[in-house]
């Protein structure tokens, strides 16, 4: 009976190594956007302008990283 955990995709990866890999990359961007963020507000871009650049809204943006200043 095949369980696809061991059944290699197009990239010779097993669905478990992909999915790993996979949450790894988002660690990184989102990590990767909050130092962005973080820069693009220090230079004195508002909101507004971050989320479009994100393709957001100002209020998304405003609500995940009201941290950052």
């Amino acid at each position: 009976m095949k369980t696809g955990f061991d059944e290699a995709g197009d990239a010779g990866e097993t669905p478990i190594e992909q999915l790993t890999g996979i949450a790894a990359r988002r660690r990184d961007l989102a990590r990767d956007e909050e130092v962005a963020v973080r820069r693009a507000r220090n230079a004195g871009l508002s909101w507004a302008e971050i989320g479009l650049l994100l393709g957001v809204t100002k209020q998304a943006m405003h609500k995940k990283y009201r941290k950052v200043g």
